[in-house]
């Protein structure tokens, strides 16, 4: 039986294992491992599992991880998302869809110091989906409002995704890290847009809030919530200028964000120390078993000659780039629908990665491209996960039919975002190539 045969019969079990429920990680590191047994041999399969094991778990670079969580969990237990509901919410609250543009504001700002949408979403979902409906807002659009919003966690660094995009192609994780806060400041940006375009089209949608807050109220509000934006600031501004490492910002943030955590609380009590560090680990532990299953997988894909056909193939047709990268981002949509992020960019970029560095194209580039692509990916219906996080936190406020029918034309926006990343690539390109 040839290699090649050997890796197509791995991947359709790959996603046998998934269609039937399994856990991706479990899938991936079997098929990794006993695929390489039988390409290479029991015993130089195992020599490479404690290779790969040691590597990714050994590795200073990979410490970035629990430390970017570190500092998402010291946020959300903090409850700086209050903080940031509420400064939003007095400063843009009496737009027309203030509400639902200041819980994107919020969401952008928690998102970059969480680093989870799941997460993000379910903290806005509880803070802003009860005060929109209290003041009249359509179901449907304050639901996927807050959907959408999560996805921005995983654009504006410090982001975990995109270390996971680094660590999987080999890329510089502090460009990676840069080159996702100008898009996610764009991506923002359109969404807020979006969002006025549709109350202004249905104003029933939307009523305006006729509170009037004082200048002074404002000021008041940004007491934590402008801190905690600056320790985001600073964090880009470290990786750019070269003060510090990824590591070294993951550590900073999460030591900033304790000290908010504490002013806020007023003692560690509040936090929940030891409950926040254990939830840190598991996640840890977690996104780690996927990385070295999928380093087994890619090894296995790489050595059965799986990847250099398929890349052969799609490089090898007679088309426009664009329509390769149409094809890459329609397969990233419909998985994305059903598993989670990291084993997605798990599974998929040891085939998709070389096969647009063989178009040109940048990888820093195509690391904020995909994560979008995936991010959209999970608000997508049928299966978009963030939709049922919000379904889920809302307490029975909104039915999941609500959730998918408001967000039409805020996934229209994600292709709007993506289709303007492809024309104009610089908007990520711009800060990494100045570092």
């Amino acid at each position: 039986m040839s290699n090649l045969v050997i890796g197509a019969i791995g991947t359709a079990c790959l996603f046998a294992g998934i269609l039937m429920g399994v856990n991706v990680m479990v899938v991936l590191g079997l098929v990794g491992a006993f695929g390489l047994a039988a390409l290479v041999g029991f015993g130089a399969a195992t020599s490479l599992l404690s290779t790969v094991f040691f590597e990714t778990t050994h590795s200073f670079h990979f410490s970035v991880i629990p430390l970017f969580l570190l500092m998402g969990f010291f946020a959300m237990r903090a409850g700086l998302g209050e903080d940031l509901f509420e400064a939003t919410t007095k400063w843009l609250g009496g737009l027309r869809g203030g509400l639902a543009i200041s819980t994107t504001m919020g969401a952008a700002a928690f998102g970059a110091a969480s680093g989870s949408s799941v997460g993000t979403a379910t903290v806005f979902t509880k803070l802003a989906l009860p005060e929109m409906l209290a003041r009249g807002y359509d179901k449907s659009l304050a639901s996927a409002s807050i959907a959408i919003a999560g996805t921005l966690a995983v654009m504006i660094p410090p982001s975990a995704l995109v270390v996971v995009y680094g660590i999987l192609t080999d890329s510089s994780i502090g460009a990676l890290l840069v080159a996702g806060f100008i898009p996610g400041i764009v991506f923002a940006f359109v969404l807020c847009v979006t969002i006025w375009l549709v109350v202004l089209r249905r104003p029933d949608l939307a009523p305006v809030d006729t509170t009037q807050y004082s200048l002074r109220e404002k000021l008041l509000s940004l007491r934590l919530a402008g801190p905690l934006v600056l320790v985001i600031v600073c964090i880009v501004t470290g990786l750019y200028a070269g003060v510090f490492t990824p590591t070294e910002a993951g550590a900073v943030g999460a030591a900033l964000t304790f000290v908010l955590a504490l002013i806020r609380h007023k003692g560690v009590r509040g936090i929940d120390l030891p409950a926040t560090l254990l939830e840190t680990i598991r996640t840890s532990a977690m996104i780690f078993a996927i990385l070295i299953s999928a380093l087994l997988f890619s090894k296995f894909l790489a050595l059965s000659g799986v990847a250099n056909a398929v890349g052969g193939f799609l490089t090898g047709l007679d088309v426009a780039p664009w329509v390769i990268v149409v094809l890459v981002s329609l397969i990233y949509l419909s998985l994305g629908m059903m598993m989670d992020a990291p084993a997605l960019l798990a599974i998929t970029l040891p085939i998709t990665h070389p096969v647009m560095m063989d178009l040109g194209f940048d990888p820093i580039w195509f690391g904020i491209f995909v994560v979008l692509l995936v991010e959209i990916g999970a608000v997508t219906p049928p299966v978009g996960i963030n939709c049922f996080v919000v379904q889920a936190a809302s307490d029975g406020r909104v039915r999941l039919e609500d959730v998918f029918k408001g967000l039409v034309p805020f996934v229209l926006a994600g292709f709007a975002m993506l289709v303007l990343l492809y024309l104009v690539p610089q908007i990520a390109l711009f800060l990494p190539k100045r570092m």
